[in-house]
């Protein structure tokens, strides 16, 4: 594996399932549908943070780090899978969370109490200066903190989707199926970098296609983009990455990030109700309500392959429980 000289350690159950949609599929009146299911990899409820943690925690253990220090917002995956992995590696563990504390800690917030995590919210100012400011007291404290940046998203955690596609080309070519496109969320662009690299770098031939949850298509492929350049150097390959070779769909943005919309409502509820998969309304619910919509609008050949790739997030269904269900029968 391209990934094998690196350090890593296990955290994520590996490989995640790839499994056939035949009734949402049929629901939309195709194309044929798969989902990568990487909210089955087993930390803490899953998610795709898993594999890039696999890879940023054994940096910190290398480093002689003793506490992890990472940032997100108050419903983040990446933080709770964080201070999973810590709790797993019997390393301290610190979250700053944006903006304020709410009236109640439900979904994953809730989670990174029960995992030990100490929480701290930046307030009125940038999740990035608090954390660097308590990087400095807990090493005035005697401790060795290590800084994950925002969803791991740097060359260290990319390698993880490196990693990923080698295991999906793999079970491709097991079950014989020729795919057309792969769509997923794309946020804090590393796990798009890492596929795009990856991809590349394995000859997979598959469209990567993102659909962006709160950023520009312009500002998407920059950041993929330097993410991916890194990543290639981290990794010793003779490749190159450009912005304009990084595919984005940027209509998906809605009211911003972390505010569910009627698209994320129905996509949750469609899902949930033929299929029995739970999504997230962050980041898979976005995702998935734009690939419908794309489908809708014929982007895509009724009579290709799509793989879905499910990074994971349900924990965070609790926290939008009145909105999911309003309007419901109870």
């Amino acid at each position: 594996m391209l990934t094998d000289h690196l350090p890593r350690i296990a955290l994520a159950h590996l490989p995640t399932p790839l499994e056939e949609l035949p009734r949402l599929t049929k629901a939309l009146g195709g194309p044929r549908l798969y989902i990568k299911r990487d909210d089955q990899t087993g930390l803490a409820g899953g998610g795709n943070k898993a594999r890039k943690l696999e890879f940023s925690v054994a940096e910190a253990l290398h480093q002689g780090a003793d506490t992890l220090i990472t940032l997100g917002g108050v419903q983040s995956n990446h933080c709770r899978q964080t201070a999973a992995a810590a709790a797993r590696c019997g390393l301290r563990c610190i979250v700053v969370l944006r903006g304020h504390a709410p009236a109640t800690s439900n979904g994953n917030l809730l989670l990174d109490y029960l995992l030990g995590a100490q929480v701290v919210f930046s307030g009125d100012r940038t999740r990035e200066a608090v954390a660097e400011d308590v990087a400095k007291e807990q090493r005035a404290a005697g401790h060795r903190p290590h800084v994950i940046p925002v969803g791991a998203s740097n060359e260290i955690g990319a390698v993880g989707f490196v990693a990923a596609i080698e295991e999906m080309d793999r079970q491709l070519k097991e079950q014989r199926l020729n795919v057309d496109h792969v769509v997923f969320a794309s946020s804090s662009y590393g796990t798009q970098a890492g596929l795009c690299v990856g991809a590349k770098a394995v000859g997979f031939t598959p469209r990567i296609a993102a659909i962006a949850i709160d950023s520009s298509r312009a500002e998407l492929q920059k950041g993929v983009a330097e993410i991916s350049v890194a990543t290639i150097r981290r990794l010793g390959l003779k490749l190159n990455a450009t912005p304009d070779e990084v595919v984005a769909y940027d209509g998906y943005l809605g009211a911003g990030y972390a505010i569910m919309g009627e698209p994320e409502k129905e996509a949750i509820s469609l899902v949930a109700r033929t299929e029995g998969i739970l999504l997230d309304p962050v980041y898979t619910g976005r995702a998935m309500a734009g690939m419908i919509d794309l489908i809708r609008k014929g982007e895509f050949d009724k009579d290709e392959t799509i793989v879905f790739w499910h990074t994971g997030g349900s924990a965070a269904l609790f926290a939008y429980a009145d909105q999911l269900l309003e309007g419901e029968t109870r």
